[in-house]
């Protein structure tokens, strides 16, 4: 299982550790993932996704995961993101 954000497509980052000597070794920044089911409206169901804490809020703010994907571009989502935005415009349309 890969540390990529599913939604953000946010990865590891790597930097520097430093020492009170000042001494420097890389080290890397692991982002904060969690699993979390989000519901989406228009398809009246959950998915299970693992996403950052900063996605987790995004979705919050945006209002929900059908608003959240409406805006997302499909280069940053996964190809189980990318399959669920694809689900809820299919909906959307024929409705």
């Amino acid at each position: 299982m890969s540390r990529r954000c599913d939604l953000t497509g946010t990865g590891p980052m790597s930097g520097n550790s430093v020492s009170h000597a000042n001494n420097k070794t890389r080290r890397r920044f692991l982002p904060n993932l969690q699993d979390v089911s989000l519901a989406s409206e228009t398809l009246g169901r959950s998915f299970r996704l693992r996403i950052t804490n900063a996605a987790l809020r995004s979705v919050d703010h945006r209002g929900g995961l059908d608003a959240f994907l409406a805006k997302a571009k499909d280069g940053d989502l996964s190809a189980e993101a990318l399959k669920i935005k694809r689900e809820i415009v299919k909906v959307s349309t024929d409705a």
